[in-house]
């Protein structure tokens, strides 16, 4: 379970890498970094979105170690470097949300907790927003803010209402198709799309740096999701989406929103925000669905908005 380096996107030097096993005892890969600035902050744990991978956040972690940050950060199970689920292993799968936030919880009290100092922060993407905020529920949240990008509460580009898909899933799932791929999915990884048809960034250097990973090492992509994927991830979003939810998060949260993201609900976050006792949301306006991903000066306002919520964020 070594990082995959490659000329375009070297992977960040000191790095600890290893195995740890996820609540059912599945492989998960994760790393940690201690800060390269002088100053010590605490620690930024970074979770990715579905179908993501560590060497994809190679350059978000250096900036994090840059700011004085030690960074901790895993693949989720079914994806990465992290063990696959089926049988194909570029079906991206899971039977429930909650296995995501058992894997957690494992991670931070076997890796995190023990090795990397306090205060501790969460940097998290898309799906991996998600899981957060419903950790962002529990009594002993481990972490003291959050910074959600583009975090997963509905999504866009569903071929009917959300109330239909889950339903057409449910049958399905009953039927035994949960494993199978979502109608007209696939193998193909969202890092093997032509640029031009990419709904994930503007910035055309680092999607081809994305692409040249998955290029060395086409064992970290998965391709579409699987019936089951997407019954697991609408049931999350209707809870995170529950009119009880946003009381039930005790974390404070600041999401940064897409202003051109055609995969999750600019709007859905805007709600959410403003329901949060301790929330906020700004817009990245022209950005696309990964914010982190994007040209420097979406990304420059990204980590402003960062330095001001976390404690000791700027350089």
């Amino acid at each position: 379970m070594d990082l995959i380096s490659v000329q375009r996107n070297p992977t960040p030097p000191g790095a600890t890498v290893g195995a740890l096993p996820g609540y059912d005892g599945i492989a998960l890969r994760y790393a940690l970094w201690e800060p390269s600035a002088s100053s010590r902050k605490g620690t930024v744990c970074v979770f990715g979105g579905r179908s993501e991978y560590i060497e994809k956040y190679f350059e978000t972690i250096a900036d994090l170690r840059h700011r004085g940050f030690f960074v901790a950060t895993m693949d989720w199970r079914g994806q990465g470097g992290s063990a696959r689920l089926l049988r194909n292993p570029r079906k991206g799968h899971v039977e429930n949300f909650s296995d995501y936030g058992k894997d957690l919880a494992i991670f931070m009290r076997e890796i995190v907790l023990p090795d990397c100092p306090p205060p501790y922060f969460a940097l998290a993407h898309s799906m991996g927003g998600n899981v957060l905020l419903r950790a962002a529920c529990l009594k002993d949240c481990w972490f003291d803010r959050m910074v959600l990008t583009a975090p997963m509460l509905r999504l866009i580009d569903l071929p009917f209402s959300e109330p239909v898909v889950a339903r057409l899933t449910e049958v399905a799932m009953f039927l035994g198709l949960g494993d199978a791929y979502i109608p007209g999915g696939g193998k193909r990884a969202t890092d093997e799309q032509p640029f031009k048809d990419n709904a994930l960034t503007s910035d055309k250097t680092r999607f081809m740096r994305n692409v040249s990973v998955i290029e060395a090492a086409p064992e970290l992509a998965i391709g579409s999701p699987t019936i089951g994927w997407v019954h697991a991830a609408l049931d999350s979003m209707d809870l995170t989406g529950g009119f009880d939810f946003p009381t039930q998060v005790h974390t404070p949260v600041l999401m940064l929103a897409s202003g051109n993201d055609t995969v999750v609900d600019s709007r859905a976050i805007e709600e959410l925000a403003m329901q949060l006792k301790a929330g906020a949301q700004i817009v990245i306006d022209g950005a696309k669905h990964e914010i982190m991903q994007e040209r420097d000066g979406l990304r420059e306002q990204a980590w402003a908005a960062f330095d001001a919520f976390i404690p000791g964020g700027g350089r």
